[in-house]
């Protein structure tokens, strides 16, 4: 059984270890730990660690991968590491080691991909591949294909977040309309959520991991250490072996589905009545741009610029205020009135010619 398959059968997959190999002891009491308590499908440890700063601790590189051979040896674990570049790949398959995950930093590279792709050519062994760092469905995409293009076909994705320049609660903003996009448009690909580096903090690694299961994403990749705080690389999204399995012990694992004739019943009024909604909001859209292009028309004829700001600002205050009215969030309107009003915009500028 390949393992993107073994990752769809057992759900959820756990991808467990930490952020760095940094001793033997450390490896070997990590893992054992995790096998003994049954929360690990897949050891996880960085070698190579791509840091943003030159001085920060950046792996012990080919020194640790002993480390994992013997704890593929002392416990029957499979492990897998991150690689950048061809001579990662090189000397991970000549150690022997199980999976292969490709970081965003990489993914963001099709240079770097393809480089790794093609050391590749040939070779049977899972590849995971995490999102590019910037929002790009279709850069994430790409990866695959070119893993696909040499022959890789037990390809897995990893979803860890984006970077952002606006501040907020997240190490990496999870997006997670992005994920949702992968996989309906990936169905076959299964789709790991990575906690650790969407939180940045262990204080919220419960959370996203629940959401996780509630969007019945296919497992989870999680950083552990005996001592985070000593930790050498991201200690704050790091916990201890023990928290870790009592986190894991938390989670509601919900249904996909569900044979019950009475709850699909139900559902399903409930759906039909969501669809004809829907197609009440299709038809009202339509009336609106109907009235869009009519304004187009007097504008050109008077010209004018489509841009109104003030009429865009009023637009937002009295909409953003009738939805908190009804309960309706001021993000959730904010972004289906920025959605409503680059189509407004995209059809007068037509009209303009």
């Amino acid at each position: 059984m390949s393992l993107s398959q073994e990752i769809k059968k057992n759900k959820p997959f756990l991808i467990t270890g930490p952020c760095s190999a940094e001793s033997e002891e450390q490896v070997l009491q990590t893992g054992e730990y995790l096998k003994s308590h049954g929360i690990c499908d897949l050891f996880r440890a960085g070698v190579w660690k791509p840091r943003t700063r030159p001085n920060s601790f950046e792996g012990v590189g080919v020194k640790a991968l002993p480390w994992l051979q013997k704890l593929q040896n002392n416990t029957g674990l499979k492990v897998c590491v991150e690689v950048a570049k061809a001579k990662h790949v090189e000397e991970s398959l000549k150690a022997g080691i199980d999976a292969l995950w490709i970081g965003a930093r990489t993914t963001v590279s099709p240079f770097a991909v393809q480089e790794i792709a093609e050391s590749l050519r040939g070779v049977d062994i899972p590849v995971l591949i995490k999102n590019p760092v910037n929002p790009e469905l279709a850069l994430w995409e790409g990866a695959f294909e070119r893993m696909q293009a040499v022959g890789i076909n037990d390809l897995s994705a990893i979803h860890r977040g984006f970077s952002s320049y606006t501040p907020n609660i997240y190490r990496n903003t999870p997006r997670w309309e992005i994920a949702i996009e992968f996989k309906r448009l990936n169905p076959e690909i299964p789709l790991i959520i990575d906690p650790s580096h969407i939180c940045g903090k262990r204080e919220l690694l419960a959370l996203v991991s629940q959401k996780a299961m509630d969007l019945d994403m296919d497992g989870l990749m999680l950083e552990t250490h005996p001592e985070p705080e000593k930790a050498l690389s991201d200690p704050q999204q790091q916990l201890k072996p023990a928290d870790l399995k009592l986190l894991l012990d938390g989670l509601l694992v919900r249904k996909a589905e569900i044979s019950d004739p009475i709850f699909e019943n139900k559902l399903g009024e409930l759906r039909e009545k969501i669809d004809r909604l829907d197609e009440d909001l299709i038809q009202l859209l339509a009336s609106r741009m109907k009235i869009i292009e009519e304004i187009g028309k007097y504008k050109k004829q008077n010209n004018i610029t489509i841009l109104q700001v003030k009429r865009w600002n009023e637009i937002l205050n009295l909409r953003t205020s009738a939805g908190n009215s009804v309960g309706l969030s001021e993000e959730f309107i904010f972004k289906i009135l920025e959605l409503i009003h680059q189509e407004s915009i995209r059809t007068q500028h037509s009209i303009m010619g």
